[in-house]
């Protein structure tokens, strides 16, 4: 059973980097942990959680609500971003 905190981080609806998350996990599992052979995981990660967070301070600062746009509207503005 997943605690509420591991079901959020699953969300795509809450968490716009899921994928960043899992290939992260995965990338580290494969390699024993060693962080030095996932940089470029933990970096696809930072680089997507600083993008999406900049989206959400722009809609709070416009008044728009979800502050984080739900998985469906975030898939149209990347698609919009090319």
């Amino acid at each position: 059973r997943m605690s509420r905190h591991a079901k959020k981080l699953k969300d795509h609806d809450i968490n716009p980097c899921v994928a960043e998350t899992d290939a992260t996990t995965k990338c580290m599992n494969d390699n024993n942990y060693n962080k030095d052979l996932c940089v470029d995981y933990f970096l696809n990660y930072k680089n997507c959680r600083k993008f999406w967070h900049e989206i959400m301070m722009q809609r709070k600062r416009n008044g728009v609500k979800p502050e984080m746009p739900p998985a469906e509207e975030r898939k149209k503005i990347l698609e919009s971003m090319g």
